[in-house]
């Protein structure tokens, strides 16, 4: 039972969902063409004003708000089970390079091997994803000192720009994978047609479980490895299970909306800001749900405020995103920094 009694958390979950479908109902609701909430929620029901209102909605905007939803809560729960994984604040999939690996993996893929649909690139961005979580992982423990926080994301900062350069450049070189690299690139949701959330829906579905199922365990890795093990954790299926779903998880994600930074760091503290404020402290059981949860909000806020700042254009979500997070990744390195003087 949650130390502050089962009243605040279950409040928690019911403002979090009210938010999320509010969003989702002005995500719907608002764009180059503006439709009032009671037209959106007629046309929910079956009952649309008009055709071009029931087409807009249906065609675009649900399929839009869907792969949001969607991609949102896979990279926070990406980001909240990284952080749990390594017990590192700082680690994200777009800080810590598994964003990036997907990314280049993908373009590698559209113009060396001519893969064009989104099934078969699909596969590359998951081994893409892999194999620069590992590399990350064991730059960050180079040294005398082992692995430490900073470390860990100071070697997926430089791994990343490493492999945003190639990506850059084996976009440049060939016009096919530029032209789809370069609105991809900057993290959006315009222009996917429900075709895309079906697609990448199976292996997300797949990653939030086996995440969500690890739950239990990572409470116990939170006191330790030996802690854990005496408990009767095994560390290494934890861990392996663990890496399958950030792999999933991440690399779908980037399929559908591109490389989007930094939602898995900032959602996964203010989930538990919030955890703490409704008495349920640091357990991964809620953690992980609100995670999720809260990931889709921010990427949906970013996407409606891209498309009302300079309408009829847009900003995509992912540059909006990035204005909020880069800040807070300094702010949280700097405050692991002084820690560790």
């Amino acid at each position: 039972m949650p130390r502050g009694g089962g009243l605040r958390p279950v409040l928690l979950v019911v403002v979090l969902t009210a938010l999320l479908v509010l969003l989702c109902l002005l995500s719907i609701a608002l764009g180059a063409l503006s439709i009032p909430i009671d037209e959106v929620v007629r046309a929910l029901f079956g009952h649309p004003e008009s055709t071009r209102v029931e087409n807009v909605i249906w065609s675009v905007r649900i399929p839009r708000t869907a792969l949001g939803l969607a991609a949102g809560a896979a990279l926070g729960l990406a980001g909240a089970l990284m952080q749990a994984l390594t017990r590192n604040p700082l680690a994200d999939p777009g800080v810590l390079g598994v964003s990036a690996g997907a990314a280049f993996a993908i373009v590698v893929s559209i113009a060396f091997l001519g893969v064009g649909s989104l099934f078969g690139y699909i596969w590359f961005a998951f081994a893409g994803a892999l194999v620069a979580s590992v590399a990350v992982y064991l730059l960050g423990g180079l040294g005398r000192s082992g692995q430490t926080p900073v470390k860990l994301a100071l070697a997926g900062v430089a791994v990343t720009s490493l492999l945003t350069s190639l990506t850059g450049a084996v976009a440049l070189t060939e016009p096919d994978a530029l032209n789809r690299y370069r609105f991809w690139n900057a993290g959006s949701l315009a222009d996917r047609d429900a075709g895309v959330v079906l697609q990448v829906l199976p292996f997300l579905v797949v990653g939030a479980l086996l995440a969500l199922s690890s739950a239990p365990a990572l409470n116990s890795l939170a006191f330790g490895d030996d802690v854990a093990a005496s408990l009767g954790r095994r560390l290494g299926l934890v861990r392996l299970r663990g890496v399958a779903a950030v792999t999933l998880l991440t690399g779908a994600a980037v399929v559908a909306i591109g490389p989007v930074v930094f939602v898995g760091l900032v959602v996964p503290h203010v989930a538990r800001v919030l955890a703490q404020q409704a008495g349920i402290g640091p357990d991964h059981r809620w953690l992980l749900p609100l995670s999720a949860v809260l990931a889709p909000c921010l990427v949906l806020a970013a996407d409606i405020i891209g498309r009302l700042v300079v309408r009829p254009s847009e900003i995509q979500a992912g540059i909006l995103v990035a204005f909020i997070g880069a800040p807070f990744f300094i702010a949280l390195v700097r405050r692991r920094r002084l820690a560790e003087v």
